[in-house]
């Protein structure tokens, strides 16, 4: 927040800045991995956490003023079992002992829960961890039927069987696994397999519908490969071993609620059966399966076409066994010459010049380990491991007759080939002590290789055209997928007592109540009741209009800015901003490639400025920057003002400005409203103390992300984000933390730190500690509760996460206060997920928003939802293109005691809060705002990431690689306390 924001809504009586004081010495310094972060907070209990205390008075009070929402008087909390609780906690075991019934949510109170013993060492394994219950089926909102890409698995009393396999000489490919274990049925299924069929899951498992005539027995399978060079006949030893029987029982008593842990090893085994067919047929990438006959295909430029396909997944829900299928589409390379391939990639207008030395990485990263086809001399394949520096001219190399010839001369002597690109690269095969060079013009790229790296902006929107099906469409593909998959009439489900139903699940669904927004009083419209998921500015103002004194402008395009800034800067005064009408310096122009040292040069010429005019504001405030036409500079403008010079940018495409409309200068003013510190609107219920588990005492939301380096990108670090709520009750406002940490790591490394420290001892630090401490600055109190959203976790990451991070939450608050233990959810949010909702009547108009997707608000925690665990999907926006997918909450942790529309209402409330546009948001903002944060963070360090294609590819990151990663910038002080990442 800046000076002034925090002077206009009255931080609790304290003057100045002096609630921004930097931390204390001792902890993190700019080198560490968490540069993006602010200093750390030394490691001593008390200071700057118990100097706001107030004086003598105990830890259960608040000495400050009350803020400016109005609150009911301070009431005592009921008290809280200090022992039971702190052994509870840490286990992450919930116990009858403190599972009440949820009492009505008491009066806003700064009090504290009672104080517990001191953190004790959690569980050794994540298998001791105990995901809680579900409190009971949400109630709240309008009832409607809806329907979900799930259909009834029913499995018969069979008794399956688990086998190991071992295939010898090791093969690495899951396809010609396959194919081994094919032949071996076909040649040894009556005669030694007592007529059963295997179902294989591609690698070391085998299952039966029932026990094979023997424990241990090996096989010797002929197999002609002719995946490489010519047809040839290999042996195989293949040995079967008994390895378990999978409990059909157990799984059945999980369903039906009687058993808390799932058997994951039976729930397998029925998926490896359910794919053993489509394994065979089809492309597999995942979970997914493609082909040509699945759907048409479709080019998405530069070499590369989409493959359509869909998605199954055998998931334990409610209703029973649920196969989630849905359509999908995956990137391929186009099977065309390589030479065709790189002048398409590299976009080569003269194919006839030397290839620089950038080029040829660029196509060498694309296109390692790219198997290619070549039939000069008979049909051999080749799997890409190089490209040559030399053209194919000028590579020499001794023929079979010892003489000194070129690549292109070879071929022209030997096969009547004359080379059409002589001076392109070669491909290189084989090893690096044995390559063989072939020239990229005869070299054909073999159909259905999976294309890894990520896709450029054109490829995307190609991919999202291709993919972009009305909920309507989208529906009737999925049964389509269903039909032509028959698994009625598929013997190795059939053998198994499979049976899939072939309708979508029909679910009882709650259409939840939108919140009520607030906006400043001074406005024609003071209140909204926001209308299927959107409104408008109009006659608005905002709640907390933000103040900028000191600004300017920059072009790096050939626009001229002038009618820009002053439409941008009526706009946002008419939104009840406060904007200085002249900028601080001239309007300048400069070239792209002058950017560093043009944005330096306006920030000293400002600062100087300041200095002589002896002003309160002693930096620039917002620098609106017009990016160059050509993309791939805004990540170095980003990162030259929020680390090195601490000013706030707003980034405008030369192709808004010239004719900017009024919707895109709205947008504007609200994206800089939040980055100088204001308040775009508020929920009204929050600021009158109405919303349950979140007003009753001081509460603080965050939200949590890592991203990961895109795909092939080896030596990049992984950046953790966490941002927390400033602006209790109003849960607007977020302080954003980022931290790089090792290559692909998922837990969040730096929520708690210790250093040792030869003079102060052990010095505590991290992202909840830094973040406690600015909610206390900000607003004189102690949270109470905290909310944790975490973005980015996979179902087989729960249990890893939930216990380091939950430890790591502990540790950061005990270390600040002994005995201090603020209750905590803990709340995973899942995007990257099949499952789909659709109306029950697409022609209903009461049932859809204007795209034809279900309403926004609607939720569903029956059904296709876990059979015990808090979970709930929650479709929270409005569709505009395509299928709405709705957001997969669940509930990891829960010392609070939400019931079911406790936390699915707070939830779909707070998605009306994101600051960006005047639209709710299909994700709850901390955790959208934590993955922007992230995402921003990646700029400080590579600068481009949209620029997909110079990503390396293939390999695994080594162990010098994962343990040493490039640490990241410092962000600078004037730009951490204000949303800079919106």
């Amino acid at each position: 927040m800046s000076d002034r924001g925090r002077g206009r809504r009255g931080g609790g009586g304290r003057g100045g800045g002096a609630g921004r004081t930097p931390s204390s010495s001792g902890g993190r310094t700019p080198s560490s991995s968490s540069g993006g972060r602010t200093p750390s907070t030394s490691g001593g209990r008390g200071g700057e956490w118990t100097s706001l205390s107030g004086g003598g008075r105990g830890r259960g009070t608040v000495s400050a003023p009350r803020p400016m929402y109005q609150q009911p008087q301070p009431q005592p909390q009921p008290p809280v079992s200090s022992v039971t609780r702190s052994v509870e906690q840490l286990s992450l075991q919930p116990s009858s002992s403190t599972q009440p019934p949820p009492a009505p949510a008491p009066a806003i109170t700064a009090v504290q829960p009672a104080p517990a013993s001191g953190v004790q060492p959690p569980p050794a394994s994540s298998k001791a961890v105990r995901v809680p219950a579900r409190p009971g089926f949400g109630t709240a909102g309008r009832k409607i039927l809806i329907k979900a890409n799930h259909f009834l698995v029913q499995v018969a009393d069979r008794d399956l069987h688990h086998y190991d396999i071992t295939i010898s000489p090791e093969v690495l490919s899951k396809k010609v696994c396959r194919d081994i274990m094919k032949k071996l049925v076909e040649d040894y299924k009556q005669s030694h397999l007592g007529g059963r069929d295997l179902a294989y899951d591609g690698r070391k498992s085998a299952y039966t519908a029932g026990p094979l005539p023997f424990a241990s027995k090996e096989f010797v399978v002929k197999f002609d490969n002719d995946s490489g060079g010519a047809r040839r006949e290999r042996e195989f030893k293949v040995s079967i071993k008994f390895a378990a029987k999978a409990d059909l029982h157990h799984l059945k008593q999980f369903l039906q609620s009687r058993q808390s842990d799932a058997p994951q090893e039976t729930i397998q085994a029925l998926d490896v059966v359910l794919r053993a067919t489509p394994s065979m047929n089809y492309e597999v990438v995942g979970r997914s399966f493609f082909h040509t006959s699945l759907g048409e295909k479709g080019r998405l430029g530069e070499g590369l076409e989409y493959w359509r396909g869909y998605y199954q997944s055998l998931r334990p829900t409610q209703m029973g066994l649920s196969l989630n299928i849905d359509m999908s589409a995956r990137a391929f390379y186009e099977s065309i010459y390589v030479s065709d391939y790189v002048i398409g990639y590299l976009n080569l207008r003269d194919s006839n010049r030397f290839m620089s030395d950038v080029d040829r990485l660029k196509v060498k990263r694309v296109l390692k380990s790219v198997k290619v086809e070549v039939r000069h001399s008979g049909i051999r394949r080749h799997k890409i491991t190089g490209v040559s520096a030399q053209p194919v001219r000028d590579i020499m190399f001794s023929d079979d007759t010892g003489a000194r010839t070129s690549v292109a001369d070879y071929f022209r002597e030997k096969y009547n080939i004359r080379l059409r690109y002589p001076m392109l690269p070669a491909i290189q095969a084989g090893s690096t002590a044995k390559p063989v060079f072939l020239p990229m013009e005869l070299c054909k790229i073999v159909p259905g290789q999976r294309y890894t790296k990520t896709l450029n902006g054109r490829q995307v929107t190609e991919m999202l055209r291709a993919t972009c099906q009305r909920p309507h469409e989208r529906e009737a593909i999925i049964k389509q997928i269903v039909s032509r998959n028959g698994y009625g009439t598929d013997e190795i489900v059939k053998e198994f007592g499979i049976e899939v139903g072939s309708e979508l699940a029909t679910i009882e669904a709650r259409v939840l109540q939108p919140p009520m927004l607030k906006y400043h009083e001074s406005g024609q419209e003071k209140r909204v009741d926001p209308r299927v998921g959107q409104w408008n500015m109009i006659n608005k103002k905002m709640f907390s209009g933000g103040k900028v004194d000191t600004w300017t402008c920059v072009s790096f395009s050939r626009v001229d800015p002038e009618p820009l800034c002053r439409a941008l800067i009526d706009m946002c005064c008419s939104k009840g901003m406060v904007f200085h009408p002249e900028p601080l310096v001239p309007f300048r122009s400069a070239h792209s490639g002058q950017i560093e040292k043009t944005l330096g040069a306006i920030n000293e010429e400002c600062t100087r400025k300041l200095a002589a005019m002896g002003h309160q504001v002693k930096h620039l405030q917002l620098l609106i920057v017009i990016n160059p036409e050509v993309s791939g500079y805004y990540g170095t403008i980003k990162r030259v003002c929020e680390t090195d010079l601490g000013i706030v940018s707003q980034c405008c495409l030369p192709k808004n400005v010239a004719r900017p409309n009024k919707q895109y200068l709205e947008n504007l003013a609200l994206k800089i409203n939040v980055k100088v510190g204001g308040i775009n609107s508020v929920l009204e219920q929050a600021v009158q103390g109405r919303i349950p588990f979140l007003t009753d005492m001081p509460t603080i939301v965050f939200g949590a992300d890592v991203t990961h380096p895109q795909p092939g990108e080896d030596s990049s670090p992984s950046i953790a984000a966490v941002v927390a709520s400033m602006d209790w009750p109003a849960v607007t406002k977020y302080r954003g933390l980022v931290s790089a940490q090792p290559h692909r790591k998922e837990i969040i490394m730096d929520l708690y730190t210790e250093k040792e420290d030869p003079k102060k001892g052990v010095v505590r630090g991290g992202m909840i500690i830094e973040m406690l401490k600015a909610f206390r600055r900000s607003t004189n109190l102690k949270p109470g509760r905290i909310i944790f959203y975490r973005d980015g976790v996979s179902e087989g990451q729960f249990n890893q996460v939930l216990l380091e991070e939950m430890d790591a939450i502990r540790k950061a608050c005990n270390s600040l206060e002994e005995g201090y233990l603020p209750r905590v959810t803990f709340v995973v949010v899942q995007k990257r997920h099949h499952t789909r909702l659709f109306p029950a009547n697409h022609n209903d108009r009461n049932l859809t928003d204007k795209s034809g997707n279900i309403l926004p608000g609607t939720v569903v925690d029956t059904k296709i939802c876990h059979p015990t665990e808090f979970d709930f999907y929650l479709c929270s926006h409005a569709g505009i293109k395509g299928t709405s997918r709705p957001t997969h909450y669940h509930v990891l942790f829960d010392e609070n005691k939400f019931s079911a529309d406790a936390i699915q209402n707070l939830t779909n409330w707070l998605c009306y809060t994101y600051a960006r546009c005047t639209r709710s948001v299909s994700v709850v903002p901390p955790a959208y705002y934590a993955h922007l944060a992230a995402f921003r963070a990646r700029y400080y360090i590579e600068d481009d990431v949209v620029d997909s294609r110079s990503t390396s590819g293939g390999g695994g990151a080594t162990r010098e690689q994962v343990r040493e990663f490039r640490p990241l910038p410092t962000i600078h002080p004037n730009v951490t306390n204000v949303m800079f990442y919106c």
